[in-house]
């Protein structure tokens, strides 16, 4: 294994697993960032581009990348969460093979729990372990919620953490970008675009680039691959919750 830069030995925040009782980044020492800025890996970054970038090359490079939407663009409660949760789409539809597994609600989930289904800020370990994730972006979870998932998947996993926060970031992801409106979301879209086409890494000629779940495929008639872009808002969800919604309602008919 070659030698670390001076970058990665100054690094913060870094994958884990840390440890049962990792300290905080703000006790480390991390600062949130300013409008414009980012944090990489625990560090400010006044680009927040270059953040961006990182987010995509984990994404795109790492074992089972996955996307986790939570409420506020899972539910159709207004017209902005519509318009983030297409933006949501637009990201997925650049990363071949990535899953989608929403975070419909904050509620525990014991004493069963499906980490194909729902992942859950009570114990976001599970999904992560039981997929064997190693990069993730967190998008629509409220702050309280995100910094306490964040800091346990890092004490307890080796996965690397994005946020995309539409409020001020978040110091306990490796990476995060503030200020996450809809129309900055498809930039973000447009640099996965752009860092997936420098490293020649291809779509799917049908763009089905999303992989279901075990559990998901298994309510979407055995497909094994979707394309987000079909995942459009409308009715009481907005797109992404597709990927969950409509498991949870199946598997209570059963």
């Amino acid at each position: 294994m070659g030698a670390k830069t001076s970058q990665e030995q100054e690094r913060i925040i870094v994958p884990g697993p840390a440890g049962f009782h990792p300290p905080s980044a703000a006790q480390l020492g991390v600062m949130l960032p300013d409008p414009g800025q980012g944090l990489f890996y625990g560090l400010l970054e006044k680009n927040e581009e270059k953040v961006m970038e990182e987010v995509a090359r984990k994404m795109l490079t790492s074992p089972n990348a996955t996307i986790f939407p939570g409420p506020m663009v899972l539910w159709n409660w207004n017209e902005h969460a519509a318009e983030k949760a297409k933006a949501v789409l637009e990201i997925a539809s650049q990363i071949p093979e990535v899953l989608i597994i929403p975070m419909p609600d904050y509620r525990p989930k014991y004493p069963k729990i499906d980490p194909e289904e729902v992942i859950n800020p009570n114990h976001p370990n599970l999904t992560i372990w039981g997929n064997k994730i190693e990069a993730c972006i967190f998008i629509g979870v409220h702050c309280h919620y995100a910094n306490l998932t964040l800091k346990m998947i890092r004490a307890g996993t080796n996965c690397c953490t994005a946020a995309l926060c539409a409020e001020q970031g978040h110091e306990d992801a490796m990476l995060t970008v503030r200020d996450c409106d809809a129309a900055k979301l498809r930039r973000v879209a447009q640099v996965f675009k752009r860092v997936r086409e420098e490293m020649k890494i291809k779509l799917s000629d049908t763009g089905e680039n999303v992989r279901f779940t075990g559990t998901q495929s298994k309510v979407h008639d055995g497909k094994t691959h979707t394309n987000p872009m079909t995942f459009m808002p409308g009715g009481g969800t907005a797109g992404a919750a597709a990927f969950g919604h409509k498991a949870e309602h199946m598997k209570s008919e059963a």
